[in-house]
């Protein structure tokens, strides 16, 4: 298989929850080229679900030594530097990968290291701007009506989901949502 279907295919199963396959995917990708970052990106991904952040911190940095700073990259960084309780840093590449790219990834994942600080209120008006900036931001809705479910505000986050489902009919989470 060349290396662009291995990248790939290792995405669908990681995308399909088939993460040791996945895991797979992306140690070929590295045995195969090793000079190639995506398999070390591809293996932190896998270990973030895995909820292995020392591990996926490492490959990041792999990643990083490769091709410098990415959005992307320091978003991975990030989301498992929040998850081992270091906030501050992981704000910090937040800030940084929106500043490359202002992706609406970075944005989530300030909102949910303010959610983890307990800063609540800042986590929604900062959501609440993000949306009122980028409204065609599926995932933004998605989270709100997250935010809004885990607060007990039941028919609050059906509204965010079902404008959700109206910009997106297949979005799968969404739809079960309001069903479950």
């Amino acid at each position: 298989m060349e290396l662009e279907e291995l990248i790939k295919r290792g995405y669908e199963l990681l995308a399909e929850g088939d993460l040791d396959q996945a895991l797979d995917a992306a140690r070929e990708v590295q045995k195969e080229n090793p000079d190639e970052a995506e398999g070390f990106i591809m293996e932190a991904e896998v270990m973030q679900k895995l909820t292995q952040w020392d591990p996926s911190l490492k490959m990041v940095a792999k990643a990083m030594e490769m091709i410098g700073e990415t959005s992307r990259l320091l978003n991975l960084r990030g989301y498992a530097l929040m998850q081992t309780g270091d906030t501050e840093n992981a704000r910090e590449d937040f800030d940084a990968a929106i500043e490359i790219d202002d992706s609406p990834v970075g944005h989530r994942n300030v909102v949910l290291c303010l959610i983890i600080e307990e800063r609540g209120t800042q986590a929604l008006d900062y959501l609440v701007e993000q949306i009122r900036n980028n409204p065609k931001e599926v995932e933004h809705w998605v989270l709100m009506g997250d935010i809004m479910k885990k607060g007990g505000q039941e028919e609050k986050a059906r509204g965010f989901y079902e404008q959700a489902l109206t910009m997106n009919p297949d979005h799968a989470y969404a739809r079960k949502q309001l069903e479950g």
